[in-house]
């Protein structure tokens, strides 16, 4: 009689190795309507650079988009220069 006891394997036959490592990174297929304002549909377009990354990188990815949002949405609340013609008071 024996100790060692046999490699533990999946129901497939795979390695217990294997199936410690994480799958790879998939899109989630959620689909991005553009808005028509270039600085939101540049936000947009990064957050899909998330679907290819591991989990790791996405706050990177979130945190870069929040900060253009907060930047587009910043730019609304300023108060434009007055024009040439603009009476000053």
């Amino acid at each position: 009689m024996t100790d060692a006891l046999p490699d533990p394997a999946d129901a497939a036959g795979a390695p217990a190795a294997a199936l410690d490592e994480p799958a790879a990174p998939a899109p989630l297929g959620v689909e991005r309507t553009p808005t028509g304002l270039p600085a939101i549909d540049a936000g947009l377009e990064r957050l899909a650079e998330a679907d290819h990354l591991p989990a790791d990188g996405h706050a990177a990815v979130y945190e870069d988009v929040h900060r253009g949002l907060r930047d587009a949405l910043t730019a609304l609340d300023a108060h434009p220069a007055p024009g040439p013609n603009e009476n000053r008071s």
